[in-house]
Parts: structure tokens; C-alpha cells; sequence
């Protein structure tokens, strides 16, 4: 595969049947499986998943002592396969099968495998529900592992490693996860962490060096999905946005459960949405859901989709059953700002107040939250308080995330100079931010403005309304504006090179 130039991409993103060559016809047909199931889910119709019936069954009769408790030993199996390899488990089973551990490590308190089997079944919890209680509670249960079983103990060392990536802690990410690797190179679940870590340390090329060793192991078909996934994201990263959805819709075909379906889709629909592709974008979310009722990330997006297409009473209420399900403070932060964009100022005040507290919670929990605070704080609070702490994070863990918080935040408090070095590391390929971002490219543009540079403020804030015309409730009106303010086309602008 190879990089994409910066011209327009048709509007078709994902999990959409598209001609192919007959050397690709078992991924045609993978695809158009998708689009089955997509279809259906999107028109109410789920034909593959749950055929509908000509008649309404009788109810069945409720289940003894002992087919509940084999049930519940079905569901922790298949928690646990999951959570061993490294694969998205349904809230239900994970919730099975941390009550069966620690069952077991109660009875079996030197049980080493036990005790990293919850923690890790901790951690994914954490992940899917942010309950700030089940950080330390992994970490406790991965470090009773260690201790009681410290030999080749590779389990609790990735439960360790993707523990930190989940807290923002991309230093003992990497750690941990290279111990393991140094353990174990064929264990593929370890990639994955070491290419989040890497990615937030801001070492690009050893994340591609990851993704390239992890493509290169033969794995088995119930992980490849996730590899395809995992790959994905990192051509994502480096703008290779047509690859991405390529390996994704892949995914999504070839998923094995629907929790792990689901969490592709989301994926696929956050690709979508990047782009701008609103309809598209709600349409995977919406199958996502349907799929995995917990799955929150797929709920903020039906949100996000939502609220550009100006269905804004139903975007609402998307918001608030992603926070119901998982109050994450990003999400709750851009709740605040739909809000904010729709005069309601005291609800947004609540959203923002509701960020306050959960950040409060997971800064308890070990959890790195300087990037949201510091991105809160820039456009809604104290902008120099913003750039202190996003300075300390960019030193500790410099990703291109915080290059563009920073950046912003220095904007914001008035040093543009400083504002433009930061701005361009998050939107120059040559200084590590390849993604295509139209927040990125917005940030980028209004500090160009703010500096007289006229024509490069012209050039990203157009970049960022191609990119996704409806990024930000907030920020796309300011885009527009300033775009009129500049005027669309001046007669004297050289082309950029």
C-alpha cells in the first residue's frame, strides 16, 4: 500500500461494495457481507444477526440454578479467551468473568495465571466503562501476579503494559511492553500496546517498525481481525486514509463476535467522520450499537454524526447515553461545546462541571489527564494555566496530540511565534503529524492568521473545511468566518509547493 496525495477522496469511506479486480474477490465478497449487515442494521432490518420471524415465539421458560450458572461459565470463557488475546470482550461476559476470578483467587490465592487474568479483565472493564475504581484494582491484582508467579510471567506484564496505555502513560507502556516482547517476540498482543506507546512518545518510527513486525507474524484467523484493526490505525496516523478503511471494513467482515464486530465498526465510523462523511459515519455507529449496546465510543459518534446533520434533539440524547455508559471526560468536554454552540449555556456549564469531576476521579485512579484538561482550559478557562501543563505533558510524552493542544493553548495565551512551531509539528508529515485533521489544520490556520501570514492561514483553514466541513459546533463557524474575513481567493497567492 502507499501513501495517499493530498487530493479529494470519493465519498464512499467504508464497509460500501466497490469494483475490484477478480485477484480480490474474497475480500469483495468479506466486504459486501458487511454491507449486509450494515444495511440491515442501519434500516432496522438486522437479517444476518437476527433473522426476523413470521410468528412471536413463545417466551422461554426461565432458566434453572444450573443452566444460569452455566451460562455464566460460558460467558467467562469467552471473556477470557478475549481478554487473553487481546480482543474487544462484551461488558456482560467481562462482568462474568471478573466475578469467576476472583472467586478463584480468593480460594487460590497463589494462583498467579488467575490473578492476571483479572487484572487485565480489569483493565478492559476500565477501558469500556471508566470506572476509576477498576484502575487500581487491576494494577493490585497484575502486581499480586508478579509477585506470586515472577517467572515469564508475560500475561501480567501486558495486562501492566496496556494498564498504562489506558492511563495515558505511554512511558511504562512501552516499558512493559517491551519486557514482554524481550520475553515473548511472537506474542502478538503485544505489538499493539508498544505501537500506542511509541505513537504518544512521538517516536513514529518505531511504531511503523512495530506494525511492520506485527504484520509479519502468521497469526491465527480469530486475531487477524484485530492485526487488520491495529494496522488501520496506524495508516490513519500517517494519512493513508483509503488504506485505513480498506483494513478496517476487512476487519469488521472477518470479526468473530459482535462485540468485537462492533468495536470495528466504530472504528470504520470514526474513519468516516474524519472526512466528513456524515451519513456514513452514522450509519456505523448506529450498527455498532446495535451490536454492542455498551459500546459507548459508537454512541458519541451517533452524537458527533448526529448534531452536523442537524437532527440536534436526537445528538443529545446520543451524548447522554455515552456518558451514561462510560463518562469520559473527552466526550463530556465536547458535549459541553455542542451545548455551548446552542446558546444553552448553563447545560454546557453542567457538562463541563460533569468533565471537572471525572478527571478529578481518574487523577485519583493514576490516570494521565493533562492533555483534556489543558485542552479545556485553552478555549473555556485559563489558557496559561493550559499551556504549564500541556508544556510538562509534551515533555514527558511528546505525541502529536499534545503538539496541537500545546500549540493551540499558546494561541490562546497570546505567543503565536512559539504557537506556529507546535501547530506545525501536529500538521507537517516531515515533523511527525501525518494524520489528516481538520482541527489540526484549523488550529494551524488561525495562528497563521494572528501572525499576518495570510496565505497559509487561507490555505489550512480551507484544508480544514475540505477535510470535514463540520469538525467542531464550535469551531466551523469561526473557520467560515475567518475565511471571509481573508477572502477565498486573492489574486496575488502563489501556490503552495
Amino acid at each position: 500500500m502507499c501513501a495517499l496525495d493530498n487530493r479529494p477522496s470519493p465519498p464512499a469511506t467504508s464497509l460500501l461494495p466497490e469494483p475490484a479486480p477478480p485477484r480480490r474477490r474474497g475480500r469483495v465478497l468479506r466486504r459486501l457481507l458487511v454491507v449486509a449487515l450494515v444495511g440491515g442494521v442501519a434500516a432496522g432490518g438486522t437479517l444476518m444477526l437476527w433473522p426476523r420471524e413470521p410468528h412471536r415465539a413463545a417466551p422461554a421458560p426461565a432458566a434453572g440454578p444450573r443452566a444460569q450458572a452455566a451460562a455464566r461459565a460460558a460467558a467467562a470463557t469467552a471473556a477470557q479467551t478475549a481478554v487473553l488475546n487481546g480482543l474487544p470482550a462484551a461488558l456482560p461476559d467481562l462482568t462474568a468473568l471478573i466475578g469467576a476470578r476472583e472467586a478463584l483467587v480468593r480460594a487460590r490465592p497463589k494462583d498467579g495465571a488467575a490473578w492476571a487474568v483479572l487484572g487485565t479483565a480489569y483493565v478492559e472493564r476500565a477501558r469500556r466503562t471508566a470506572d476509576t475504581g477498576d484502575y487500581p484494582r487491576a494494577e493490585r491484582a497484575l502486581r499480586t501476579s508478579l509477585k506470586v508467579a515472577a517467572e515469564n510471567n508475560t500475561a501480567a506484564l501486558s495486562g501492566l503494559a496496556e494498564l498504562a496505555v489506558v492511563r495515558r502513560d505511554f512511558p511504562e507502556a512501552r516499558r512493559f511492553g517491551e519486557e514482554v516482547l524481550k520475553a515473548a517476540p511472537k506474542r502478538w498482543s503485544a505489538y499493539p500496546v508498544l505501537i500506542d506507546a511509541y505513537n504518544g512518545l512521538g517516536d513514529y518510527k518505531a511504531a511503523r517498525s512495530a506494525l511492520d513486525k506485527l504484520m509479519a507474524l502468521k497469526v491465527g484467523a480469530d486475531v487477524k481481525p484485530a492485526v487488520m484493526a491495529r494496522a488501520s490505525a496506524v495508516y490513519r496516523d500517517r494519512g493513508w486514509r483509503e488504506d485505513a478503511v480498506a483494513q478496517v471494513t476487512d476487519a469488521a467482515a472477518a470479526a468473530r463476535t459482535p462485540a468485537e464486530q462492533a468495536a470495528y465498526l466504530c472504528q470504520a465510523g470514526q474513519l468516516a467522520w474524519e472526512r466528513g462523511e456524515r451519513e456514513d459515519a452514522l450509519r456505523h455507529f448506529t450498527a455498532a450499537v446495535r451490536l454492542d449496546p455498551d459500546q459507548s465510543a459508537a454512541r458519541a459518534g451517533q452524537g458527533r454524526a448526529l448534531a452536523a446533520l442537524g437532527r440536534t434533539q436526537e445528538a443529545l440524547t446520543a451524548y447522554q447515553g455515552a456518558l451514561a455508559h462510560r463518562p469520559a471526560p473527552q466526550v463530556a468536554l465536547e458535549f459541553g461545546e455542542l451545548y455551548e454552540s446552542l446558546g444553552m449555556g448553563q447545560q454546557a456549564e453542567a457538562q463541563y462541571e460533569l468533565m471537572r469531576a471525572q478527571v478529578r476521579r481518574e487523577l485519583a485512579a493514576g490516570v494521565d489527564d493533562d492533555l483534556v484538561i489543558g485542552q479545556y482550559e485553552a478555549d473555556h478557562g485559563d489558557a496559561q494555566e493550559a499551556v504549564e501543563r500541556l508544556t510538562a505533558e509534551w515533555e514527558r510524552q511528546p505525541g502529536v496530540e499534545v503538539a496541537d493542544a500545546l500549540g493551540w493553548a499558546l494561541h490562546r495565551a497570546g505567543d503565536d511565534k512559539e504557537a506556529l512551531r507546535y501547530a506545525s509539528i501536529a500538521t507537517d508529515s516531515t515533523k511527525g503529524g501525518g494524520v489528516r485533521s481538520a482541527p489540526y489544520a484549523f488550529h494551524r490556520g488561525m495562528i497563521e492568521r494572528d501572525l499576518d501570514l495570510e496565505a497559509p492561514a487561507r490555505r489550512h483553514l480551507q484544508d480544514a473545511l475540505r477535510i470535514n466541513p463540520y469538525f467542531s459546533p464550535l469551531q466551523t463557524p469561526a473557520a467560515h468566518t475567518t475565511l471571509t474575513a481573508l477572502g477565498n481567493q486573492p489574486p496575488n497567492e502563489e501556490l503552495p509547493q
